[in-house]
């Protein structure tokens, strides 16, 4: 499988993260870094479960 960049930015009230290159709204939060970044590798995997691996092409 190709590689994911995933965006994370710190934000008042949390982190949130996002993947470039994935067509549709695919968000993850925490309040901490490792947080987020956990919840958006989780949604991301979730995302190619539903939709498959061609999605990331």
């Amino acid at each position: 499988m190709k590689q994911i960049k995933i965006i994370v930015e710190k934000h008042s009230d949390g982190y949130v993260a996002y993947p470039l290159g994935i067509k549709g709204a695919i968000v993850g939060q925490g309040d901490t870094y490792e947080e987020a970044l956990a919840d958006i590798k989780s949604a991301i995997r979730c995302y190619i479960e539903i939709f498959g691996k061609e999605m990331l092409e």
